[in-house]
């Protein structure tokens, strides 16, 4: 065996990578893993071998040069440049611990994550433990509402890889809607767009299709015109479009038994066709969830109690 073989990714430097990776450190699928120097022969190997593991990898080398190989060449998701002196703000924005999927809407999105719900808690948990969601929808909030949210510091400093929207039901309402209207809601959710890619940029858009209503079924082509424009709002990389519709309702917008408790709001079924429809695109964007989830606890009404 050639000497050199010894300084190698088979020799020390990847024998050791391998022992401190899998004997100490034992990272699982979806944690963030940070590897000083990430361009050395350890740092490598140790990296690369983090990578296949699922985890997210973020290097730190000294200079542009020594960043651009770590991540062009060795496939980590980011390396920090220790001479810039900004170490502890570029490993605080490189590695955030908290939210990774950001959940906004109105009643239809907070009462799939909200204590005051059990079984629909239990639901999310089920599908989403491990990406690290979190919820910040709102009852009866529209558009201007998550708006206000929204530059008023809701998504200030989260910085999560994807935003998932679903809005404007309340907007709509129970009424039939004309053109204008329809120009009006389309504009209010487009604003949201737009503000969400100025706080979040690094993050991917997930503008869900508003989903069929009952409670007044001659508001269904209000409701598809809506999400017609929503889907031109789309570019397949930075804002992505999910239309799950047609499993919620027939062709007229007639939902399918047991899919909305009232109307309105999903029943547990309902909610499943949403998380079926994001599980997918979760796992594309982000890989498999981890064992280990790290957003903030759900919340609930406060009134909730005095209600009972």
């Amino acid at each position: 065996v050639p000497i050199t073989a010894y300084l190698g990714a088979v020799g020390m430097p990847g024998v050791t990578a391998w022992i401190g990776l899998n004997e100490f450190g034992k990272p699982q699928s979806g944690e963030t893993v940070v590897v000083s120097a990430a361009s050395g022969a350890v740092g490598s190997a140790a990296g690369q071998l983090a990578k296949l593991k699922g985890c997210h990898v973020i290097g730190i080398a000294g200079g542009k040069a020594k960043c651009e190989y770590v991540v062009d060449e060795l496939g980590f998701d980011a390396c920090i440049d220790y001479k810039a002196g900004r170490l502890d703000a570029d490993l605080a924005a490189a590695c955030p611990r908290g939210i990774d999927v950001y959940f906004v809407g109105d009643s239809i999105t907070r009462r799939w994550g909200a204590t005051d719900y059990p079984q629909f808690l239990a639901n999310w948990n089920q599908n989403f433990h491990g990406w690290n969601a979190g919820n910040f929808g709102w009852g009866g909030d529209t558009t201007q509402n998550i708006l206000w949210r929204l530059d008023n510091g809701e998504l200030d400093a989260v910085n999560p890889k994807v935003i998932v929207i679903l809005a404007g039901t309340n907007n709509v309402g129970r009424e039939v809607g004309n053109e204008a209207k329809v120009a009006d809601v389309t504009r209010g959710l487009k604003a949201i767009v737009d503000r969400c890619r100025a706080k979040a940029p690094n993050a991917t858009l997930v503008l869900t299709a508003i989903f069929p209503r009952n409670d007044n079924p001659a508001v269904v082509p209000t409701l598809n015109a809506i999400n017609a424009g929503l889907a031109r709002l789309a570019d397949g990389k930075k804002v992505w479009f999910l239309d799950v519709n047609a499993k919620l309702a027939d062709a007229d917008g007639k939902l399918f038994d047991g899919m909305m408790g009232d109307r309105l709001h999903p029943s547990l079924k309902g909610y499943q066709v949403w998380a079926d429809g994001l599980k997918p695109i979760l796992m594309e964007l982000l890989g498999p969830p981890a064992a280990t989830d790290h957003a903030p606890p759900p919340t609930g009404d406060p009134s909730a109690a005095a209600k009972k």
